[in-house]
């Protein structure tokens, strides 16, 4: 059986922010894919992750894809353009034309493209009409630039209109929690034709997630988010990718 060499690259939502464990680290549906990946292998997998939170998507392009192509992987999954799309003044075929080059270099590199649309968050969110939008109209891009290619694995979960439940998401409604990462993760296992683990596509809903009313809301997350845009920071800066630079083996459960 040929190894698999499995890099992920992309912001908060490839990092997994959202899907805290108890020691306060992220794990996240690229986390998540590797350990059910090699479960359904029945073998161990290479795993490394380069994403950061808060990334803009050409910064991806060019901080993380060539590093990530320098480990020798034989899949790629890239995931970006969230955070630029909550910009309204940013082009949507400027986001899509990100995607192409990574493409273009996989298919240089004789890489496995694993695509990734993010969930959609509009409902539960501020200007959700106009999130709706350009969020539709980013995934039409995308989708397009992929030109029908058989060969690109794609994992979308934008269109899944069950993602977009309360349910699946964090209290800041921005990021999934462990139940939309799990749903995520067996989303790409299933576009790979690999076995899903039971229950993953539908995780029992917690009872203690919390749901925080609309001042807190603006006060604990929106309020340092807009400040975030009008000082030109992000949650990332200063942060090292968590699974970068070299391999980390992931071994199927039956084996540990």
């Amino acid at each position: 059986m040929a190894s698999v060499r499995f890099v992920a690259i992309g912001d908060s939502f490839t990092e997994g922010v959202g899907d805290e464990l108890p020691d306060g680290t992220v794990r996240g549906w690229a986390d998540l894919t590797a350990q059910g990946w090699a479960d359904s292998r029945g073998d161990s997998i290479e795993y490394a992750n380069l994403a950061i939170r808060g990334k803009l998507v050409w910064p991806i392009v060019a901080q993380q894809l060539e590093p990530a192509l320098a480990l020798k992987p034989t899949h790629l999954s890239f995931n970006g353009g969230g955070n630029d799309m909550l910009r309204p003044r940013t082009s949507i075929s400027h986001i899509a034309d990100a995607f192409s080059q990574v493409l273009r270099r996989c298919d240089e590199e004789g890489v496995q493209l694993i695509l990734l649309s993010g969930a959609n968050p509009s409902a539960q969110l501020p200007l959700s009409r106009l999130i709706q939008r350009r969020g539709d109209l980013m995934s039409e891009a995308v989708v397009a630039r992929m030109g029908g290619r058989s060969d690109v694995v794609q994992a979308l979960n934008w269109p899944d209109a069950a993602l977009s439940s309360p349910s699946f998401w964090s209290e800041d409604r921005l990021h999934m929690n462990s139940r939309g990462h799990h749903r995520v993760a067996a989303r790409v296992l299933d576009a790979l034709g690999e076995t899903v683990p039971e229950g993953w596509w539908e995780l029992p809903e917690r009872d203690d997630t919390v749901r925080l009313a609309r001042g807190d809301y603006f006060r604990e997350h929106l309020g340092p988010w807009v400040k975030r845009r009008l000082t030109g920071t992000s949650s990332g800066d200063g942060r090292a990718a968590k699974f970068g630079g070299e391999w980390i083996e992931v071994a199927p459960r039956s084996m540990l």
